[in-house]
């Protein structure tokens, strides 16, 4: 499977998950969700927030940052959002500042085991030429022609 079958498998998935875990931190008292998902970001990207790696990637912060991730990058964060919704789900939290805290924790666990096992670190994988958005575009296009 090229790169480009997996980026659109892996954006689909985290897109769907990404729902899932917005409706767990609602239930644990999340108001403010572009906070709550910086602080998964901050965990997993050594301190950043989205802003910062869209600046870094190059493109606007409104921009989604998730449609300029390789597939690497992308299951990165896909596993950050499903152990952050078994955290917020398994430990019955409650409360608006402990769910922002178990993301952040998440990100972060999940950052020290890419080092550890000796991976990539997210903010150091390329970011792809085309946006998932163009790859979805194209692959229109080809059907289309048919």
């Amino acid at each position: 499977m090229n790169e480009n079958k997996k980026r659109l498998i892996t954006s689909g998935q985290t897109i769907a998950k990404n729902k899932t875990l917005y409706k767990a931190a609602k239930d644990s008292g999340v108001e403010n969700y572009g906070k709550f998902t910086n602080y998964g970001y901050q965990g997993l990207y050594g301190g950043e927030n989205a802003k910062q790696i869209a600046k870094r990637k190059g493109i606007t912060d409104k921009d989604d940052i998730l449609d300029y991730m390789g597939s690497e990058e992308l299951a990165d964060n896909l596993f950050r959002i499903v152990q952050t919704e078994a955290k917020l789900k398994n430990e019955k939290i409650s409360n608006e500042k402990a769910a922002n805290m178990a993301h952040h924790e998440v990100g972060k666990a999940v950052r020290e085991t890419i080092k550890k096992i000796g991976g990539t670190l997210p903010e150091d994988l390329p970011t792809p030429d085309k946006s998932i958005s163009q790859i979805e575009l194209e692959e229109l296009s080809k059907l289309e022609i048919k």
